[in-house]
């Protein structure tokens, strides 16, 4: 990936890059949500209503209001001008039924977000373990729900073991365009520090 500025405006009459990014973590932590807080386009959902055929596999411990899964994925796009990117988000599926589909959303993505809830982070492990096997960079998105965030980001870090101690991890309302808007921007400078980091060794 070329070092794109976040701050430098696109040269006139350029076609964005396309980046594609990953939205990931486990079942009801709310990638849905934060793909259509930040889609441009009406994003593509791939939703069933939740049913008594999972009942014993897919695990409502602590989200017993939730009536609807993504069973495939989710679509969104979102075009940072300044950034001169268009970012597609692909939203993974939460069920560990619908996780043999990671991989194929893995071919040609750039970074992910890795969402977590800390009232279930046992649901985050294997999202985590999953990109740090494949080498992909991620940040770590703790959802705040209902504006609360018992921890801090150095708590979350510690808590889910991971390999690289400078992983980001955020703090962020998915709800919140804001915040979502920020987290992505967070990913692109880690794409951006990562692309550079071979140039600057050899150099």
């Amino acid at each position: 990936m070329p070092g794109y500025d976040t701050t430098a405006p696109q040269e006139q009459g350029q076609e964005p890059a396309p980046v594609k990014i990953l939205v990931a973590g486990g079942f009801g932590v709310g990638k849905t949500t934060l793909v259509e807080t930040i889609s441009e386009i009406e994003p593509l959902r791939t939703e069933e209503r939740l049913t008594s055929a999972g009942i014993g596999i897919d695990d409502l411990d602590g989200i017993e209001s939730k009536t609807v899964t993504t069973v495939a994925m989710d679509f969104g796009r979102l075009t940072l001008t300044d950034a001169g990117v268009v970012l597609y988000l692909f939203g993974t599926p939460g069920q560990e039924r619908f996780w043999f589909m990671w991989d194929d959303l893995l071919n040609g993505a750039l970074g992910a977000i890795v969402l977590v809830d800390t009232r279930r982070l046992d649901r985050s492990f294997p999202a985590v373990d999953f990109f740090e096997s494949r080498g992909l960079p991620f940040v770590v998105g703790a959802n705040c729900f209902h504006g609360e965030q018992p921890y801090t980001a150095e708590e979350i870090g510690a808590a889910l073991h991971l390999r690289d101690p400078n992983t980001p991890v955020l703090m962020l309302d998915a709800r919140s365009r804001t915040d979502v808007r920020g987290s992505l921007l967070a990913l692109l400078d880690l794409l951006i520090a990562k692309a550079q980091a071979p140039a600057a060794v050899s150099g």
